[in-house]
């Protein structure tokens, strides 16, 4: 992808979370509608499967082309039960929908594509970043004054997973921009609905991985999440007992900066 395109991309990333963390303006989020319809439209030029034993689900790297603008997208089609866990396919779009919604912005664009005549997501792929397993591997620190706010993306990460049971993240699924932002990707194992998943949280005190300090604008959208609005920005690609199951999720996570909240004050949770 050409710098500007990055430029552009990293702008609709976080364009809507200034009041978070990023320092995009909103407006520019305007940008996010023109991928989302170039990755559904644009012509694929070239094609390569991923085999290897860190892509289980094999999938496919396609590069589109579209009134002279190149990028990569990543699609993929499982469902089911592979390699001892649940996939499917429609939970990346699920999982970048309710990143919208709840205006994060921290998963790339990510829509419904047929490839080879099956049904897929496809999310675009990011150029100049590298994975947080590689940044680890080749020792890059992140500078100070950046600290505070990778922090920050990173509870935001864990609270983001919590809601959508997403017990999968590992290093290759944190993707690190060149000014150390970051973005997550990989979320065809999310949505569980098992008791398991809807009684308890992935991150908390107990697991030593806290949501230490959220965004106030971000906890008020999750008080005011209900059914019918998970439903009108997800559409099809969950389930009416995947969305039951993400609110008895929000119910959990709001206790738990609730409980924090008793504990520490409101200054040192919410900003």
């Amino acid at each position: 992808m050409k710098k500007g395109l990055f430029s552009i991309l990293l702008v609709l990333l976080y364009g809507a979370v200034t009041s978070i963390w990023a320092q995009f303006m909103p407006e520019e989020l305007a940008e996010r509608a023109k991928w989302e319809e170039f990755l559904t439209s644009a012509e694929v030029v070239d094609q390569e499967q991923m085999q290897s034993r860190a892509a289980v689900t094999s999938p496919w790297v396609l590069t589109l082309e579209k009134d002279q603008v190149k990028s990569k997208g990543l699609w993929k089609n499982p469902s089911g039960r592979m390699s001892g866990y649940f996939e499917n396919w429609k939970w990346e779009i699920a999982a970048y929908r309710l990143d919208r919604l709840l205006g994060l912005n921290m998963v790339p664009p990510t829509v419904e594509r047929r490839f080879a005549g099956d049904r897929g997501s496809i999310q675009l792929w990011i150029d100049g970043c590298i994975t947080a397993k590689e940044k680890t591997e080749k020792k890059i620190k992140t500078p100070s004054y950046k600290i505070f706010h990778w922090n920050r993306a990173l509870y935001l990460q864990r609270a983001f997973d919590n809601l959508i049971a997403n017990e999968d993240r590992h290093q290759n699924q944190y993707l690190v921009t060149e000014d150390f932002r970051m973005i997550l990707i990989d979320h065809s194992r999310s949505f569980h609905t098992s008791k398991k998943h809807t009684r308890n949280l992935i991150y908390t005190k107990k697991s030593n991985e806290e949501m230490k300090q959220l965004p106030a604008d971000f906890v008020a959208q999750l008080r005011g999440l209900d059914f019918a609005q998970i439903r009108e920005a997800v559409g099809e690609y969950l389930t009416d007992k995947e969305i039951e199951a993400v609110l008895l999720r929000r119910d959990l996570i709001l206790k738990d900066v609730d409980d924090r909240i008793a504990e520490m004050g409101e200054d040192k949770v919410l900003y």
